[in-house]
C-alpha cells in the first residue's frame, strides 16, 4: 500500500505505537496523515508528541476518539496490547477499513529474509539464540519483535541481503494478512492469555497463524513432543521440520544421551553435546534444537551452528543465575509468566527450592504447576492478585508450606529466612507482572537488586 497521502490511525502510544508512527511517516515520505489514539485518558497528548520526531506532525487523542477522527481513515495500525475483538475495533471493520498490526506494517516495508518464532514458552531464548547464530554467520542480521525491539523500528534498515529474526506473540498474529516468514517455528502450545483469546481453540489458531501464508517451499519448525504442534505439522502448507527431546527422528533434530543430532535423510549428524552449553534444563535443549533447525534451514553450516551455540549465554530473566548468599543460590525466572513456563523453571532446579509465585491473573489454572513441586519446592511465597487463588490450589494438592507477602522485597526476605545452605531461591511467578510492575523485566531487575543487597 502506498501510504503517501493516506490517513493512518495508530491505536496505542507505547513503544509499538510510536515506532509504527515513525515507520508510517518514513515510508510515506512524510506525506501520510497520521493520527495517534490511546484509550488511557490519563495520558498527556503533549508528552506523547515529545516521543515523535519534530518533523512528524500527528493529531493525538487520548481517552475518547472523536468520530471526525475516524472519518476518512484509510488504514488502522493497532498495537499488540489492544484487544481486536471489541466494539471499538468492530466499528473500523464495519467501515471496511483495513486493520494491521505493527508486525504486518513492518513486514510490508522490510526487505531480506525473515525467521519468525512463536510458541507459549521459549520464544525469547530461541529468538536470541537464532539471532546469535545468524550474526556469527552473516553481516546484516536484526533480532526484533516481542523480544523488546519493535520490528517496525528496523524495517527501513533492512536490505535484500539482510536476515531478520523475529519473536512473534499471539497478540501480534491476530492482525497479520500478508506476513510470510521464510522459516517459522511454533515451539509449543500450552494454555496462556485465555483472558484475551477466550478459548484454547482461538489461542491455538493464533499460534498456527504464523505459518498461514507459507507454502511448500518454506519450512515450519515444530515440536514433535507437543500434541498441538505435531498435529499442526499434518495440516500446515509449509514443510514441517520436527525436533524431539524424547525420541530419535528419521528426519529432524533430536536429543539422545545428552547429544543433539540432525537427521536429514543421509544419516544422523552430531551437532553438539548439552554439556558444552550454558543453558540448563530440557526446555533449553528444546530451545536449542529449534534454533539449530531454524538456522540449518537458512543454510548455516552445522559446524558453525555448534560453535555459536557453545558461546551463547542465557537470556536475562529466564532461569538466570543471580548470586549465592550464605550457601543459597538465587535464580531470576521473572519471564516465567504462565504456569507451563514456571514448571520449566522448577524442573531446572537440582536442589530443594524456595519458590516465589503470584502476580496478575490471566485466568490460568495452577494445578499442573503445583503438581510439579514434586517434593522439590519446600516453601511457596506468594504475592500479587493471584496469591489467594494459588494458595487455595496448593492446599487442594496437599501443599501447605505457604507464606503470603505484600511486596517483592518482603518475599525476598522471607525466602532468605526459609532457605537453608545448599537450597535455591527461585523467582518463577507463573503469572504476569501487571498490577505490581510494568513488565517482567522490571520485576526481575528488582528481584536481582534485592537479592544482591542481602547480607553475605
Amino acid at each position: 500500500m502506498e501510504l503517501k497521502g493516506k490517513h493512518v490511525l495508530i491505536i496505542g502510544s507505547g513503544i509499538s505505537g510510536i515506532s509504527a508512527a515513525k515507520l508510517v511517516a518514513e515510508v510515506g515520505a512524510y506525506g501520510a496523515y497520521i493520527t495517534i489514539f490511546d484509550g488511557n485518558e490519563n495520558l498527556d497528548p503533549g508528552q506523547i508528541a515529545e516521543k515523535l520526531p519534530k518533523e512528524l506532525h500527528a493529531q493525538i487523542y487520548t481517552g475518547t476518539l472523536p468520530t471526525e477522527a475516524i472519518d476518512g481513515t484509510d488504514l488502522v495500525i493497532v498495537s499488540p496490547g489492544v484487544p481486536v475483538d471489541t466494539e471499538f475495533m468492530e466499528q473500523f471493520r464495519r467501515r471496511g477499513i483495513q486493520i494491521w498490526g505493527e508486525v504486518e506494517l513492518a513486514y510490508r516495508y522490510a526487505q531480506g529474509r525473515l525467521i519468525a518464532i512463536t510458541g507459549t514458552n521459549g520464544k525469547t531464548t530461541t529468538t536470541a539464540l537464532a539471532g546469535h547464530i545468524m550474526k556469527d554467520y552473516m553481516d546484516e542480521v536484526f533480532v526484533v519483535g516481542n523480544i523488546g525491539i519493535p520490528y517496525t523500528s528496523i524495517a527501513c534498515e533492512t536490505t535484500k541481503d539482510s536476515v531478520t529474526v523475529a519473536e512473534i506473540s499471539s497478540f501480534q498474529l491476530e492482525t497479520i494478512h500478508a506476513f510470510r516468514p521464510d522459516v517459522s517455528a511454533v515451539l509449543n502450545i500450552t494454555p496462556d492469555h485465555l483472558n484475551r483469546h477466550h478459548t484454547m481453540e482461538n489461542y491455538v489458531a493464533m499460534k498456527e497463524a504464523i505459518a498461514a501464508n507459507q507454502g511448500p517451499d518454506s519450512r515450519c519448525i515444530l515440536n514433535y513432543e507437543d500434541a498441538y504442534t505435531r498435529a499442526f505439522g499434518e495440516r500446515t502448507c509449509a514443510e514441517p521440520f520436527y525436533f524431539s527431546s524424547k525420541r530419535v527422528l528419521e528426519k529432524g533434530i533430536y536429543l539422545k544421551d545428552g547429544g543433539i543430532y540432525l537427521a536429514d535423510g543421509n544419516g544422523p549428524k552430531p551437532v553438539m553435546h548439552l554439556s558444552e552449553t550454558q543453558l540448563p534444563g530440557i526446555h533449553n535443549a528444546e530451545n536449542m534444537m529449534a534454533a539449530i533447525g531454524l538456522c540449518h534451514c537458512m543454510g548455516v553450516p552445522l559446524a558453525q551452528i555448534g560453535k555459536s551455540v557453545r558461546t551463547f549465554k542465557a537470556v536475562e530473566h529466564r532461569i538466570e543465575f543471580v548470586t549465592e548468599k550464605k550457601g543459597v543460590v538465587y535464580y531470576n525466572d521473572s519471564k516465567g509468566t504462565n504456569p507451563d513456563a514456571a514448571i520449566r523453571g522448577i524442573r531446572a532446579m537440582d536442589r530443594p527450592t524456595v519458590l516465589i509465585g503470584g502476580g496478575y491473573d490471566k485466568d490460568s489454572s495452577y494445578d499442573e504447576w503445583v503438581e510439579a513441586f514434586d517434593g522439590k519446592v519446600t516453601w511457596l511465597v506468594l504475592l500479587g492478585q493471584t496469591k489467594e487463588k494459588i494458595a487455595a490450589c496448593a492446599r487442594r494438592h496437599g501443599f501447605t508450606n505457604i507464606v503470603m507477602a505484600e511486596t517483592l522485597e518482603e518475599a525476598v526476605h522471607i525466602c532468605a529466612g526459609k532457605a537453608r545452605r545448599g537450597d535455591a531461591v527461585l523467582l518463577s511467578p507463573a503469572c504476569a507482572s501487571w498490577g505490581m510492575f510494568p513488565n517482567y523485566e522490571v520485576r526481575g531487575n528488582l528481584f536481582k537488586e534485592l537479592v544482591n543487597n542481602l547480607e553475605d
